[in-house]
Formats: C-alpha cells, sequence, structure tokens
C-alpha cells in the first residue's frame, strides 16, 4: 500500500499535459499553428517546430549531413587538387597538355575517393552516435586520403594516362588532409543551423538514470537531441533540474509516440520492465526505423575501448585492463615534451602579460602552488596562475566536494556543478578562469614528467576520502592538462561523475583518443566558458 502511494505520489510531481495520443498529428499541427499558446501547454516550443518543418520537409540528420559531408569533401579535394597544381606550375612552368589530362583523370577518380571515405564509415556516423565529431574523422581522414593519392599514383603509373609528378602529390596529399577536415567542420557547423539536424528523442525510463540522462542531454545542445519526454509506467521522483519536460505515456504507447511526434532515437534506460518486455520494444522499434541507444547494465566500468565479441552467438562485452604498454607511455611522453615546449615557446609573452596583469591586479604572488596527486598517486607541486586572494579558506571547497559525489546532488543557483566563491576570487583571476588561462603554468608540469597534455584533471589530496573503490583506476594514467571530462563536461557533473569519466578515460586510453581529446579541447573552451 504505501509503495503504491509513493509511487502515485512521484507521477503527481510531473508536469501535466493533453494526451498525446488522443490526437492525430495534423490535427496537432492544425491546432499548433492556429493558436501558438497551446503549444506550450502540449510540447516545448522546439518540437513543435520540428514537426512544423516536417510537414513540409521530412528530412533527417542522416540524410543532411551525409550530402553536406560529401559536398565539402569534392570542394575540399578539388581545392586542394588546384592549389598543388598552381603550386608546383608556379615553380616549374605550365604543360597546358598534361595539365588537362590530370584534371580529367583527377575529375574521373573523385567516385572512388567517395567510396573508399564511404567504406571507411566517415558518412554515417553522425545520424549514429550523438557527440560525433570532426576530430572523430582525423584519422579517417588521413588514412583515405593517403590512400587515395597512393590509388592514383598507382593508377597513373600502370596506366599511363597520365604522368602523377611525385611532388605534386606530396603536396595535394598535405593540403588536401587539412582542408577535407575544415571543410567536414564548417558542414557540420552549417547542418546544426537546420532544424533538420535535431532528432527528437525519448528516453524509456524515468527512474535515475534515466533522468540523469536527460540532464546531460539538456546541458549539451551541440548533440542535436532535442529531449521530447519519458515513457514510463512507474517513474520515480522527479529531478528539480529537467525544466519542462514530463511524461509523455506508458510503455505500450511508445510506438505511437514515436509515430505521432517523428521520434528518430529512442534511450532505453533501467526501467522496472522484464528483460523479454525490452526486448519485445525494441523489435518493435527496429521496424519504425528508430535509432535506440540502449544504456548497459555496468555502465560504470564500461569505457570507450570495450569490445563485443560472441561466444556460440551470444554477445559478451569484453572490458580489457587498464594498463599502458612501454611503447605506448614512449609516444605519449614524446608527444607531451614536443608539444608543450612548443606552447611554451609560443605563449611566452602571454605569460609575462598575464604575471604582469596579476599583480597589479592584487598583492601576492604570481603563481599558485598547491600539492596533488599524479600518476599511482605521486604527490607533486602543481602550477597555476593566482586566481584568488590570498589566505582564502579552501573548508568550504573540501565540503563542496564531499556534497557533489553523488549524481543526483542538486545543481548550484547558477546551473552548474560550481562553488561561488566571487568574493575571494580576484577580478582579473575571473577572466583568467573564464578563458581556462590560469591552467597554462601546467605546461611546465607536463614538460618534467609530473602530468601529461590529456590526462585525468590532477586532484587535490584531501579528495581522496571521497573516492569510490573504483575511482582509484584514474590513478593508472598520468594526470593531465585536458581529458574525458574537461571536454565533455565540465562544471555541468557532479564532482562523482567527474571522476567516473577520469576512470573511463584511463580504461579506454589510446594515442586515438588523447588526439581527438587535444583537437576538441579549444572548442569545448569556447563554448563552455565559465563553466570551469
Amino acid at each position: 500500500m504505501r509503495r503504491n502511494e509513493r509511487q502515485r505520489a512521484a507521477v503527481k510531481q510531473w508536469p501535466k499535459r493533453p494526451a498525446v495520443t488522443t490526437l492525430a498529428k495534423t490535427e496537432l499541427l492544425r491546432r499548433l499553428a492556429v493558436v501558438p499558446e497551446q503549444a506550450r501547454e502540449t510540447y516545448e516550443l522546439r518540437t513543435v517546430q520540428i514537426l512544423q518543418a516536417r510537414e513540409t520537409r521530412w528530412r533527417r540528420r542522416g540524410w543532411l549531413v551525409r550530402r553536406a559531408l560529401l559536398i565539402a569533401d569534392i570542394a575540399a579535394l578539388t581545392l586542394a587538387f588546384y592549389c598543388a597544381e598552381l603550386l608546383v606550375h608556379h615553380t616549374r612552368g605550365l604543360d597546358r597538355v598534361n595539365l588537362w589530362g590530370e584534371w580529367l583523370f583527377f575529375v574521373a577518380s573523385l567516385p572512388v575517393w567517395v567510396v573508399v571515405a564511404s567504406l571507411a564509415g566517415l558518412y554515417d556516423r553522425d545520424g549514429e552516435r550523438t557527440d560525433h565529431s570532426t576530430a572523430d574523422d582525423v584519422v579517417g581522414v588521413f588514412n583515405v586520403v593517403t590512400i587515395g593519392t597512393w590509388l592514383v599514383f598507382a593508377t597513373g603509373w600502370v596506366t599511363q594516362v597520365t604522368r602523377p609528378d611525385p611532388s605534386k602529390l606530396v603536396a595535394f596529399w598535405g593540403m588536401a588532409i587539412a582542408l577535407v577536415i575544415l571543410g567536414r567542420f564548417a558542414a557540420r557547423a552549417l547542418s546544426r543551423r537546420s532544424t533538420m539536424y535535431l532528432q527528437n528523442t525519448i528516453i524509456v525510463g524515468a527512474g535515475d538514470v534515466g533522468q540523469l540522462i536527460a540532464r546531460k542531454i539538456l546541458h549539451h545542445p551541440e548533440y542535436g537531441l532535442n529531449l521530447v519526454g519519458f515513457v514510463d509506467d512507474q517513474p520515480k521522483e522527479r529531478r528539480e533540474d529537467l525544466g519542462d519536460l514530463t511524461l509523455l505515456g506508458h510503455r505500450d504507447e511508445l510506438p505511437e509516440l514515436v509515430r505521432l511526434l517523428d521520434v528518430e532515437r529512442v534511450v532505453l534506460a533501467f526501467s522496472n520492465e522484464r528483460d523479454e518486455e525490452k526486448v519485445g520494444l525494441v523489435r518493435k522499434l527496429e521496424k519504425l526505423h528508430v535509432q535506440v541507444d540502449v544504456v548497459p547494465r555496468l555502465f560504470e566500468i564500461v569505457g570507450p575501448k570495450v569490445g563485443i565479441h560472441t561466444l556460440e552467438g551470444l554477445p559478451l562485452v569484453g572490458i580489457p585492463p587498464v594498463q599502458l604498454s612501454r611503447l605506448s607511455r614512449m609516444a605519449k611522453r614524446s608527444i607531451d615534451v614536443v608539444l608543450a615546449a612548443l606552447a611554451l615557446i609560443l605563449t611566452a609573452p602571454l605569460f609575462a602579460y598575464i604575471a604582469w596583469r596579476i599583480r597589479r591586479d592584487s598583492p601576492g604572488p604570481v603563481f599558485f602552488n598547491q600539492t596533488r596527486l599524479g600518476m599511482n598517486m605521486r604527490p607533486f607541486t602543481a602550477l597555476k596562475f593566482r586566481t584568488m586572494y590570498v589566505d582564502t579558506d579552501v573548508s568550504e571547497h573540501r565540503e563542496y566536494i564531499h556534497a557533489t559525489m553523488n549524481p543526483l546532488a542538486p545543481v548550484g543557483a547558477n546551473g552548474l556543478y560550481k562553488l561561488d566563491q566571487g568574493e575571494a576570487v580576484t577580478p582579473y583571476g575571473r577572466w583568467l578562469r573564464r578563458t581556462s588561462l590560469d591552467e597554462l603554468p601546467q605546461l611546465v608540469n607536463v614538460v618534467r614528467g609530473q602530468m601529461s597534455l590529456v590526462g585525468p584533471r590532477p586532484c587535490i589530496p584531501y579528495e581522496t576520502e571521497n573516492f569510490a573503490p573504483h575511482q582509484f583506476d584514474r590513478f593508472l594514467v598520468p594526470a593531465g592538462l585536458t581529458g574525458l571530462w574537461q571536454v565533455m563536461a565540465r562544471a555541468h557533473s557532479s564532482f562523482g561523475e567527474a571522476l567516473d569519466m577520469d576512470v573511463a578515460y584511463a580504461r579506454g586510453w589510446s594515442l586515438g583518443l588523447d588526439l581527438r581529446l587535444l583537437c576538441r579541447t579549444p572548442l569545448a573552451v569556447v563554448r563552455h566558458r565559465g563553466t570551469t
């Protein structure tokens, strides 16, 4: 009896909206067009805009991005070929006969470039993966351009259709890699401006995990997911940071909701249904051509490096041991030393200017030295530009860390998991924190070998008092200037969630992951200014 009463109380906390299954889609759109106020009562305004746009132009994200990337790739390859021709002919003179032959050969080879890129999966991932970006394409673009360039050279040499100039091929290869990456970045940026890029999304399961996923989606508009609401027969109490999201109906109503609201993605979070019922639900959704994302039961330990293998057709998720080989450590260290030393040289004038502004802004030293824990919990002195007044009490920060270990902890008044220390932060220190330039001196720690460019955030010793046993795995890799948490969430995640992301990085480490995070860091800093 008490359980039923708690269930009814939890349902009452969710905002009430008209039942979607009682309205035909065309009637819904007609009403919304005539009476805009009803749009806010029935669904969020963005959902209504998406439905109205699809009435006249029914296209989805996959269709849009594939064509945008295809146009960008062809334009980038053509521009790279043209620039290579200009560069070589400017230094060696112009052979018009051979020039026309090379252009004809290049144009004829463009379909082959597109086929190779398609086989490499460079056109199909945006519709499937929420966080896919151009940084994830860098390795694929490098491989495709390299293979394509050598195919052109080999084909021309074997058939004698044209005489490829090695210097021209090298110039084309280098410019093609750079221009294709830039073109793809621009294509995705333009695609995100279109309503077609948005994917209407429903979460099945309004429990703790389902509501946690909803909060993450709401904090990442760059994912292009328009969260319509939840489907659950037995929801839990509603979080306070979910905006206007509500329950759309019961599990049996999900197929009709998908058709009525043009839903493209369904996220299956934990719910109280039996596994057999969930499997049946997924099979129904497959017939509706919907992308289905399933939250694994052991999602806390599933990192980006997991693999799927089978045992007589039964899929098993393989979780590899956390370890860096000697070759991997040498490669990571070499990249750290070269890039950190280069960055120190290039930013030397900026160092001097920031130091002058700090001394002018408030009395005290330029640098803030603090003991942090690196790889294998080895203590070291981390360097930062001082952003706070001298002798600031740290007890408040210690209590805040303890309070935000739970992912269900409420966000602050600023909508972030960020301790407001306004009175303790200097005026110039606020700007340094917004731009993350206060961490620039940690390049010295990287050169010394105490940190890496990419890795878990170096934590303060007292923070380990709140660690769960599995969260100590973050110390199996070097601490870093940037990392998975800094790029993906920053102050939008609780301290406990940040630690879990550090563990996911450690368990899924690869050189490619480091390079992708380095490429995505500048954009993350600009996008999340003020959330550090």
